[in-house]
């Protein structure tokens, strides 16, 4: 292997472990999980600080709880480039989903070794995508796009405290939002982050860049009928909640395995009275629906939704339900995708294009700002896991590939500026 190999896979082992460093700080001991504003983002903040200063970065937090850094571009009203992605987990997490793109964001400007570009670049920690907490993902980039409105303050936690609550109890202030907008001059937004699937593993393929974001409809599902002892009532006087719920389960995979790309999920039921000797009266699910193609996602929609119906009419029970996201698919700007393929070629890597069946934070900035995503191989395509992994040479590749994006771009900025 040669010097410069053993160098690369170096850095890739040293952004590996920074993201191990950031693990360790979690809301419960013995996992990873870490929520929005939470105790464990403190130190999450004091590390990725550090790191920032030390690069030449400065660093403050926004309204929101963003971690925000600024490297400053050649002149004082150079353009902005973002990189970055979110700093929170889903319970029980692995160490690289969000957190990666951030540390290869500050690693970035490290490689720039203090030299400045035509524009600057502000490396975000996001404080919030997964919507654990308040049960709304992606408050951290609605605030860089100021969409985080009055009505999302009031959202409240499972303990009763409000957004805006949690906010000052972190030492922030929530009526300071409108300063956590995007920089003025800002023209792009680069966020790298784990692909969360097996494509590029099955593909032998170490990079991709993402073309768009899949469209997201999320529901809450009622099944209402009539709770009795399940040792005299007999069958055909039931009006079983459960069986309707379940044969509506069942339907929802079956409709979406007959559509390519379109995936759907009931990932959490729950029954009332809960009882192995009473029949369920009450159940409540969700219900996640994903593809690229809105259009193709409501006629599914509309399916599954009769299909509810059908199910409960036919045991007497009363079906009702609550949309909570209707998001719809989000492309990439197709021109910074196109340099970000060129970029991931230039640094030796014939990149894949694909789609991304997760959101992310790319695709609110997107409503403000073009934006593109790059994603790194997750081996056996785990994600939202403990196992979550990364190889270092694939780090490695999408760090070259970084430096190869910031120089293309540099090179467009300065014949832009020869042309006026």
């Amino acid at each position: 292997m040669r010097v410069t190999e053993v160098a690369s896979i170096a850095r890739g082992e040293s952004i590996i472990s920074r993201c191990r460093e950031i693990a360790e700080w979690t809301d419960v001991p013995g996992e990873i999980t870490r929520t929005f504003l939470s105790p464990s983002v403190r130190g999450v903040h004091a590390l990725l600080h550090d790191w920032m200063v030390q690069a030449g970065i400065t660093v403050r937090v926004d309204a929101a709880g963003n971690l925000r850094g600024l490297f400053a571009g050649a002149t004082v009203d150079a353009p902005v480039l973002i990189v970055g992605s979110h700093l929170d987990t889903v319970p029980n997490a692995g160490a690289f989903d969000g957190v990666l793109g951030v540390v290869l964001g500050i690693a970035l400007v490290e490689e720039l070794a203090g030299q400045p570009l035509p524009f600057a670049i502000e490396v975000v920690g996001f404080s919030e995508e997964e919507g654990v907490r308040f049960s709304k993902p992606f408050l951290g980039s609605m605030a860089l796009t100021g969409t985080l409105d009055s009505d999302t303050l009031k959202l409240r936690d499972v303990h009763g405290m409000s957004l805006s609550d949690s906010i000052r109890n972190f030492g922030l202030d929530p009526a300071a939002m409108a300063a956590a907008t995007i920089l003025p001059g800002t023209f792009a937004y680069l966020e790298m982050h784990i692909e969360q699937g097996p494509l590029l593993e099955s593909l032998g393929r170490p990079l991709g860049v993402v073309d768009a974001i899949v469209g997201q409809s999320r529901l809450f599902a009622s099944f209402t009928g009539k709770a009795n002892h399940a040792g005299t009532t007999p069958m055909r006087l039931r009006h079983d909640a459960l069986a309707a719920a379940a044969e509506w389960i069942v339907a929802v995979e079956r409709i979406a395995s007959a559509r390519d790309g379109l995936v759907a999920t009931v990932g959490n039921i729950d029954v009332l009275p809960g009882a192995g000797n009473v029949i369920a009266g009450d159940v409540a699910a969700t219900l996640d629906l994903r593809h690229a193609e809105d259009q193709v996602r409501y006629a599914a929609l509309d399916k599954i939704l009769l299909e509810a119906q059908q199910a409960a009419d036919r045991r007497g029970v009363e079906f009702g339900w609550r949309q909570t996201m209707d998001q719809d698919a989000v492309p990439m700007d197709s021109g910074l995708a196109n340099l970000l393929e060129t970029a991931v070629r230039g640094a030796g890597v014939e990149p894949v294009r694909m789609m991304s069946g997760a959101g992310h934070d790319a695709m609110i900035l997107a409503e403000k700002v073009p934006s593109c995503m790059m994603f790194l191989r997750s081996p056996g395509g785990l994600s939202h896991h403990p196992a979550e992994a990364v190889l270092a040479k694939d780090v490695a590749a999408a760090l070259e590939a970084g430096m190869e994006f910031l120089s293309l771009l540099s090179d467009r900025h300065t014949s832009t500026k020869a042309e006026e």
